[in-house]
């Protein structure tokens, strides 16, 4: 009778143990911007070259009539910059110096719009379409359902200046999850042109956050109930994974992906733990996991980061994350404490 109880004793102190995760010190945020109207999902980072100051952060604001948000570095909303009237616009991503003409180069925010199955692309910071109402994407797709735009990240060749917009969506096959634009322009407008069909899924969730590291040329995505995924970037580069990392160190949902860079190509791939409450972080060369923190959001989707000096709160650079009480939280990028 005794080895019994002592056995369920035992039982219970592992589930006591099971039952109660250990939580890592809250780090709090320097900024917390207005509330959206419905719910955020993805931020987006866009640095005035002019002044970095002047920055700004754009955020997404899911539903029917959702927005593409912008706030300035004390998380106000900058109103002569939001998009307004989406259609369920999900992630968003940036990028600098697109070639529209011979003569001129702009700044360009791309985001996906999943109920009308469009990407969407606008010049920063004057907001103006380039679109003309957008790209359809998934179109050789007959499942309906394997047709809604849901993740998006943009990448620059570093060698040639070409700029691809790598789409994901809610749902999709075990293969080919991720279709791959090229953004170009002629005399007609700016264009997007499939290049390629690559990415494996597991089928455990889904597949939203992608982030690509222009520089050395790779794309990351999270297979949320699985791991991260490591491919190359450039199409002419082939469609075979190099790397699936990091599941086990997730509680369950795999989410936003955020690369903080380093100059000699280091620096770490930053990942929304989602239900846990924390990020994890893992070194951008060898892809190791390093260090968890708890930055105090709650339910996070999408980050983003940024290591250049913007102003003196963000001193040595911005994280921003979404919080799922419609906010998103800014975070001087020393506080992350990675050095």
């Amino acid at each position: 009778m005794i080895k019994r109880i002592t056995s369920i004793i035992g039982l219970l102190g592992i589930l006591v143990v099971v039952g109660c995760e250990e939580k890592l010190p809250p780090v709090a945020p320097d900024v917390i911007t207005e509330k959206v109207n419905y719910d955020t999902d993805d931020p987006a980072i866009w640095i005035n070259p002019a002044n970095p100051s002047e920055s700004v952060v754009f955020g997404t604001d899911k539903d029917t009539d959702g927005a593409i948000y912008a706030f300035d570095l004390e998380g106000k909303v900058i109103e002569d910059m939001v998009i307004r009237g989406i259609r369920y616009p999900n992630n968003v991503d940036v990028a600098y110096n697109f070639r529209v003409n011979d003569s001129s180069m702009v700044d360009i925010i791309a985001f996906t719009e999943r109920e009308r199955g469009m990407l969407r692309l606008f010049s920063v910071p004057n907001m103006k379409p380039l679109d003309r109402g957008g790209y359809p994407v998934f179109e050789d797709e007959e499942n309906p359902e394997f047709r809604r735009p849901m993740g998006i990240s943009l990448y620059k060749n570093p060698e040639n200046g070409l700029t691809y917009a790598i789409v994901s969506r809610k749902n999709g096959p075990k293969e080919n999850y991720l279709y791959q634009y090229l953004l170009y322009a002629d005399s007609l407008g700016v264009h997007a042109k499939l290049e390629r069909k690559f990415g494996d899924f597991s089928g455990v969730k889904e597949i939203e956050a992608i982030a690509v590291d222009d520089e050395n040329g790779y794309v990351y995505y999270s297979d949320e109930g699985v791991a991260i995924r490591k491919y190359h970037a450039d199409p002419e580069m082939g469609t075979t994974e190099l790397a699936s990392f990091g599941g086990e160190y997730f509680k369950d949902d795999i989410e936003g992906i955020a690369i903080a860079k380093h100059e000699d190509g280091g620096g770490y791939i930053i990942v929304s733990d989602q239900q846990k409450g924390q990020f994890n972080i893992f070194s951008r060369k060898e892809n190791r996991f390093v260090k968890a923190i708890n930055l105090s959001t709650t339910e996070t989707d999408g980050c983003d980061v940024v290591t250049y000096p913007l102003n003196k709160v963000f001193s040595k650079g911005l994280f921003v994350a979404m919080n799922d009480d419609g906010t998103f939280y800014f975070y001087n990028y020393d506080k992350l404490q990675l050095e």
